[in-house]
């Protein structure tokens, strides 16, 4: 499944290391996050779909405490 979010990022090297964070998650075969843009595009299974945005959503909070990803 490959979708876009807004996501609320404050630098371009938080989103960088968002990236990095997310791509090791199984089941997600690319992601991007675009500082300028606030754009976080994703292609992961479908079957945990929901589970990855998940654990992606902790991980960016680690990275960056007030960051949001707006999946609705």
């Amino acid at each position: 499944m490959k979708k876009t979010f807004k996501i609320d990022v404050d630098c371009a090297n938080c989103a960088a290391k968002m990236e990095r964070a997310i791509e090791a998650i199984p089941g997600v075969s690319s992601i991007s996050i675009g500082f300028l843009t606030q754009k976080f595009k994703i292609e992961a299974e479908d079957e945990r779909f929901d589970e990855i945005m998940a654990e992606a959503q902790k991980l960016c909070r680690k990275i960056e405490r007030h960051c949001k990803i707006y999946m609705e």
